[in-house]
């Protein structure tokens, strides 16, 4: 079994109130974020992560945003908002960009006994190449997923698992994770469990693992 940690977008202008982004509550979350970043460095379990890194021209970017397909700029490249905040650091993280040639990556992938830090430009995780093939090269089957922001980079995260890789097994952290919108947050994650998502809080990971 390969199990991993993934960790979307834990950074500080999500995470923080001061952020360009702040999503509402996440510092509440911090502990149990805490937690589970130390939990999987300390028995071995490798972080896969993601960080948006945006340019100022990026499509998701807009000044006239409608916050559904296009938000305020927000993560750019060498800013401090586009960093990770301290309690989800990774170890040692191979960081993979999205004109990275997934062949390469996976190369890199095989000698590395690191974090894996998967940049993007826009919500989706996997509009980065080489996120599948990493999974497959990884051998990955079991996911434990949280972060921010639940109804947006979470969701296509989990959406892009189902749909490319139905065998690998997920289960979303729900004290770990925010929504933009709290309000649909239930829904959201009774869609998933209907289709064979886990739901389990940060107590349950770390006693069960």
């Amino acid at each position: 079994m390969t199990r991993v940690f993934w960790d979307v977008d834990t950074q500080v202008d999500f995470m923080r109130p001061d952020g360009k982004l702040y999503v509402d509550g996440a510092e509440t979350v911090v502990a149990n974020l805490a937690t589970l970043t130390g939990f999987a460095h300390g028995n071995g379990i490798r972080i896969v992560a993601s960080s948006d890194n945006h340019d100022p021209g990026d499509d998701e970017l807009s000044g006239t945003p409608d916050f559904v397909d296009t938000f305020p700029p927000h993560c750019l490249r060498d800013t401090e908002g586009q960093a990770r905040i301290p309690e989800t650091a990774l170890h040692d993280a191979l960081v993979v960009e999205p004109e990275d040639a997934a062949a390469d990556v996976v190369r890199r992938v095989a000698n590395h006994a690191g974090d894996i830090l998967f940049h993007k430009r826009y919500f989706d995780v996997f509009t980065n190449p080489s996120v599948s093939a990493v999974v497959e090269a990884l051998g990955v089957d079991e996911v434990v997923l949280y972060g921010v922001a639940l109804d947006v980079c979470n969701r296509y995260a989990v959406e892009g698992l189902l749909t490319r890789h139905p065998g690998v097994a997920i289960t979303v952290v729900t004290d770990a994770v925010r929504a933009i919108d709290e309000g649909a947050r239930d829904a959201l994650l009774g869609g998933w469990r209907r289709r064979g998502v886990g739901l389990a809080v940060t107590a349950d990971i770390v006693e069960r693992l």
